[in-house]
């Protein structure tokens, strides 16, 4: 990815933002289940073993056809290409997780399942249309071109507010199944829950621009 981020290429800095929004919502008071977010259709079995290993598809069918996973994959390579900052969107199994998502049997995951197919199916029409070739065949800066269409909602000709909003929900997904493997987390510097040797607070910098004083006890005090 080149320094200049596009609608669709995903900053690997900037997706820091959203790590820290998304541990803000989990510290959210939860709230009572409802029937709604149980599992439609028969039960799937017990909960699984986490310290087991789980391929794609170990708990339901998968959704994406083999056409459907090469179209899948094509677009996430397009918004996580490999750059200086971590691999490739393929390379890290992006399109696997969204698989598994549209195919899980919960009511926010079946939601989206429609409009993940439907899109991707109008991504391939739009480039036979356009280059007379699938999606994953044509040119970088053709598939670029088709992106650039709909990469932002609020300014997508009103034809194409659909694929927007697809691309607006693949992208989402794409991130977040990028961002939750090791390799995400070393592209924007997530070290995640470690031991430290010794720790002297926030730096000074940071107390000086929130008006705090430092209240942790270093070794030298």
């Amino acid at each position: 990815m080149s320094n200049e981020n596009t609608g669709y290429e995903i900053s690997r800095r900037e997706a820091m933002q959203w790590v820290l929004a998304a541990v803000a919502a989990a510290s959210l008071p939860a709230t009572a289940m409802s029937a709604t977010s149980q599992p439609s259709g028969k039960p799937y079995g017990k909960d699984p073993n986490l310290t087991k290993f789980y391929r794609p598809g170990a708990f339901w069918p998968l959704t994406f056809t083999l056409a459907e996973r090469k179209t899948a994959t094509t677009l996430a390579d397009v918004i996580l290409p490999k750059d200086e900052y971590g691999p490739a969107a393929h390379e890290v199994g992006v399109t696997a997780m969204i698989d598994e998502w549209i195919s899980a049997p919960y009511p926010q995951q079946q939601a989206d399942r429609t409009p993940i197919l439907e899109g991707l199916a109008w991504i391939e029409a739009e480039s036979t249309k356009r280059f007379d070739q699938s999606f994953s065949q044509i040119e970088d800066e053709q598939r670029k071109a088709i992106c650039d269409d709909i990469c932002f909602q609020g300014t997508a000709k009103p034809e194409l507010k659909k694929a927007a909003d697809f691309f607006s929900k693949f992208r989402s997904l794409a991130a977040s199944a990028y961002y939750g493997t090791p390799a995400g987390w070393q592209a924007i510097g997530y070290v995640g829950n470690i031991p430290l040797a010794r720790f002297d607070g926030p730096p000074a910098a940071v107390l000086e621009k929130l008006g705090v004083t430092q209240t942790v006890k270093t070794e030298e005090a």
